[in-house]
This record gives C-alpha cells, sequence and structure tokens, in this order.
C-alpha cells in the first residue's frame, strides 16, 4: 500500500523525504542522497513503460495510474512511500488512485509568499510569471524524459484536492513551516499517523535524532556542492545543474518579494490562507 508525500512543487517534501528515507532506509539514520531513491516519485515513465504503456499518450497514462499503483502495490503488506506533485483529481475518466492502492498522504503545505520565491528560482521564471503559474488552475507539469505528464491544478486547488482523505481518517496536514521551526515535534506527529495508518515499525528515538541532525539545511546543501544531486535541474542557459537547495530556511517573503506579487498572492489565496494561518 502507498503513503503519498504529496505537494504542490517546492514546499518541502524533498525535504520530509530525506528525514523520512534517513530513518526507516539508513542502518544509523544518516542521510545520504542515494537514501531518497527508496522513496521514489509517481509518476515516472520507467513505472508505465515496464507495463508496455505508452507514454506519449496522456489519456493512456492518466488512465493506468491505477494499474500501475496496483503493480507497484504486488507486495502484499509492504507499505511505500511516494513522492507526488499531482492534484487527487479525475482526469479522461480515471481517478489519480483508490482506496485500494492508497493507505494515506501526508501533505506538505507551504506560504506560497515563500514557495513563488523558490518556484521561480527552480524553473527559470520570473517572480511574476511564478506566481501567474501557481494561480493557474488549470496547470499540468510537463512530462519530462523521467517523469510523466500530471495534472498540478493551482496552489490552492492542489492543497483542497487532498483534503478528500481527511473523510477517511487518512490525511495528515503538515506545514513545511513547521518542518523547519518544530522539527522533532512535527516528525513526532508524523510518526503518530504512520502507527494510526497500521504501518508497522520498531521506533528508535535515537535514530530518529540522527535523522534530523544529518538531514540539517546547512549539511545538505553542503553535501550538493560536493555531490551531484539529480533532481536539481539543469540551467537552460548555462546547462549547468542549479543548486536544489537554494534558500530554504532563509527564504523570508519579507525580504524577497515585492508588494505587487504579495498581494496578488494574497488575495488569489485568501481563503486558504486565512485557513492555515497564513493571514
Amino acid at each position: 500500500m502507498i503513503i503519498w508525500l504529496a505537494s504542490y512543487p517546492k514546499s518541502g517534501n524533498t525535504l520530509l523525504r530525506s528525514i523520512l528515507s534517513s530513518y526507516f532506509y539508513s542502518k544509523e539514520g544518516e542521510f545520504s542522497f542515494e537514501n531518497l531513491n527508496y522513496i521514489s516519485q509517481f509518476p515516472l515513465t520507467n513505472q508505465f513503460m515496464s507495463l508496455g504503456i505508452n507514454i506519449d499518450n496522456d489519456e493512456e497514462v492518466f488512465k493506468n495510474f491505477i494499474n500501475v499503483q496496483k503493480y507497484l502495490n504486488q507486495e502484499k503488506g509492504k507499505v511505500k512511500f511516494y513522492k507526488t506533485h499531482s492534484a487527487l483529481c479525475k482526469m479522461h475518466g480515471s481517478n489519480f488512485t483508490d482506496l485500494k492502492n492508497t493507505l494515506g498522504v501526508i501533505y506538505i503545505v507551504r506560504d506560497p509568499r515563500n514557495l513563488v520565491t523558490s518556484l521561480a528560482h527552480h524553473n527559470d521564471l520570473t517572480i511574476d510569471e511564478a506566481a501567474s503559474t501557481m494561480i493557474d488552475n488549470s496547470k499540468y507539469l510537463v512530462k519530462s524524459v523521467k517523469n510523466c505528464r500530471v495534472f498540478l491544478g493551482s496552489w490552492s486547488s492542489n492543497y483542497n484536492s487532498w483534503k478528500n482523505l481527511q473523510i477517511k481518517n487518512k490525511y495528515l496536514l503538515i506545514k513545511y513551516e513547521d518542518l523547519i521551526n518544530r522539527k522533532k515535534t512535527t516528525l513526532l506527529k508524523i510518526f503518530k499517523f504512520l502507527e494510526k495508518l497500521g504501518m508497522k515499525y520498531q521506533f528508535d528515538i535515537v535514530k530518529l535524532n540522527k535523522a534530523i541532525k544529518s538531514t540539517d539545511f546547512k549539511k545538505v546543501k553542503n553535501l550538493e556542492q560536493k555531490e551531484t544531486f539529480y533532481e536539481g535541474v539543469l540551467d537552460v542557459k548555462t546547462g549547468k545543474r542549479k543548486t536544489f537547495f537554494n534558500l530554504g530556511p532563509s527564504n523570508d517573503w519579507r525580504k524577497l518579494l515585492d508588494d505587487k506579487t504579495k498581494i496578488k498572492l494574497e488575495k488569489a489565496f485568501e481563503k486558504e490562507m486565512i485557513e492555515l494561518g497564513y493571514l
């Protein structure tokens, strides 16, 4: 069964993956880029190609989301984490997932005023272009060599879509800001949620402390300078891989965002930002 780590892009998904992969898939709780491979992304092109699905046909891809998930869930009783930026929606008459394949979701949300600068850096956009992308409710993530096309939606619709699992008690909301400022408390909340879902594991607080320490932003950023992190995108101008771990906790919209963009985002997402305590 799958536990989704779902989020709008640049919301802290990789940070949570880093901590969970260090805890569950390393011997001592030490972070490495290789450990991230144990928490793969969905949908990847190779997941569909292995079943003979035409990845160049978007409709076929969407219609086979659940079939591929069934394939990934072949090993009965085993829980797997998968990262996704997809909205929880129906496309071409087919759902993104179902309760036969989904054990639960941990949804990571981030203040859109901080997210916008990270999105702009990652995707070679101006701040205004990034803000418009976040507001666009018809937005897809484009297909790449590695990733299939997926429906993203706007920042607010993506966030709201995954709440549907709340009714089934399969939903946990985590704020990026809490993952930075209240890390241990937030992670203990996550582990309690995993236990509630029925995930079997032996909790080790010492190992968790090591996972937290080894995934400190400065340490991971320094590691990226020494080793290649292949999830960092290539700069279209230089051809070099862009820094994935860019500003992190230093990203402060109060210092980086102009009033025009701030007002634009607050107006578009007022309801959700009030709900989340961002306004």
